[in-house]
């Protein structure tokens, strides 16, 4: 996998990530599922500020997520990269109500808040993966030669 491959996903994890928290702060701001506070559950995790949780929130978005995505494209269902990055934006949710939630609190796939967070969240991160799919696209990255099967 070419190396420039992995910058050209951190800018399209970049990209999600500011799509995705741009989405987050009008939840909030509209007093939309007051009970979920992603950012607020980041920061009690962390033992520090909501600052620091939204820069762990843009890096683990952009650096892990973004070349995370380069990595496993080539093996993602799905033609396009929007497609592809759809389907890495869900399995990231999964990791995120399997590993993160239960951490925080929330119990696996955020029971503990109801049903329209588990739901909210996977519309968010199918977004998220649409968005670094799509920019990840307009980069033109180099192809990618995955194993043989």
């Amino acid at each position: 996998m070419p190396r420039a491959n992995y910058l050209k996903g951190m800018v399209g994890g970049l990209a999600g990530t500011i799509a995705l928290s741009a989405f987050m702060v009008m939840k909030d701001r509209m007093g939309i599922m007051p009970q979920f506070d992603m950012v607020g559950m980041l920061a009690t995790m962390l033992g520090g500020s909501r600052a620091a949780a939204w820069v762990m929130h843009f890096l683990i978005g952009t650096v892990a997520w973004g070349a995370l995505f380069v990595w496993l494209q080539p093996y993602l269902p799905g033609g396009h990269y929007w497609l592809r990055g759809t389907w890495f934006g869900i399995g990231a949710w999964a990791l995120m109500m399997i590993l993160v939630m239960p951490m925080a609190g929330a119990g696996p796939f955020a029971v503990k808040l109801g049903m329209m967070v588990t739901a909210a969240t996977l519309i968010l991160h199918a977004m998220y993966g649409a968005v670094l799919g799509s920019v990840y696209a307009a980069e033109r990255p180099e192809p990618a030669h995955p194993l043989p099967a």
